[in-house]
């Protein structure tokens, strides 16, 4: 019986998404379907707070788009970029476009993360990496855009510049460069990134629920905004960002400061 193309731990309030399909990781229509419902599952879990992305093995985190399926499938672009009828609800990888996931997503990025695979890591809250890994855009010389979050994400990411250079060039960056631009929060051994992956969402996930949720709402949607309009979506009654004014009026708002006046630790109760 052939195993799943992925896989799925608990750890405590963490689940770990573990890419697994033996071509690479090339991303196809099945795999971007699977990938957003494991995903959907980690977000409608009240007993889930963060989720890890990691490839199988040491080698690949994911070579992208699954070229080969493309090529011989009779392809057809529009189909393909339907949500209805290509990579589902959450668009390319299952999460590209999955605007309404609230729960934080870190990636682990244990080998190669080339094209899709590097915009699958872009739309995680966090990348940490293997000091073996890399990430490249070779799109432009196979004769298409990285238009499924590079173009979309990278240039906020990184310098402008260095983020047109990977774009037009296709040149690829080291873990320890993309380190250097802020890119990839940390650099670990191979035998050591699912274990800092792990601890770093456990972390994460020591936070309140909803303050968890809260927080990834109210930042994706002040990316475009002046600071003065940002401002104004962190006002209570006010904001019109449901899991913010959740938060605002929870249980949970209350019990950290009261835990900090009496010096325990905060109880969660995610509401």
């Amino acid at each position: 019986m052939a195993e799943p193309i992925i896989k799925t731990q608990r750890i405590g309030n963490v689940l770990e998404i573990v890419l697994n399909r033996p071509q690479v990781n090339a991303i196809n229509r099945e795999m971007s379907r699977a990938i957003y419902s494991v995903l959907k599952s980690l977000q409608e879990d009240p007993e889930l707070s963060v989720g890890v992305i990691i490839g199988t093995g040491d080698r690949v985190f994911s070579a992208g788009w699954d070229l080969k399926d493309v090529a011989t499938s009779g392809f057809n672009r529009l189909d393909d970029a339907n949500n209805e009828t290509g990579h589902g609800r959450g668009g390319f990888a299952g999460i590209t476009e999955y605007h309404d996931l609230l729960k934080p997503v870190v990636a682990a990025v244990n080998g190669v993360a080339v094209g899709g695979g590097f915009e699958m890591a872009l739309a995680c809250d966090m990348i940490i990496a293997a000091e073996h890994a890399y990430f490249e855009l070779p799109e432009m010389q196979r004769g298409f855009l990285a238009d499924s979050g590079a173009i979309q994400r990278l240039p906020k990411r990184v310098p402008y510049n260095v983020a047109k250079d990977m774009l037009l060039t296709g040149r690829r960056m080291s873990a320890e460069e993309a380190q250097r631009w802020g890119l990839v929060a940390s650099v670990h051994d191979s035998a050591s990134l699912r274990e800092a992956a792990i601890d770093l969402a456990t972390r994460i996930g020591k936070g309140a629920p909803l303050a968890l949720q809260a927080m990834k709402e109210v930042m994706t949607h002040i990316e475009t905004l002046s600071t003065a309009e940002a401002l104004s979506l962190t006002k209570p009654g006010k904001s019109g960002l449901p899991m913010y004014e959740r938060m605002a009026h929870s249980e949970d708002f209350l019990e950290g400061p009261k835990a900090f006046v009496e010096q325990r630790p905060p109880v969660w109760k995610g509401r």
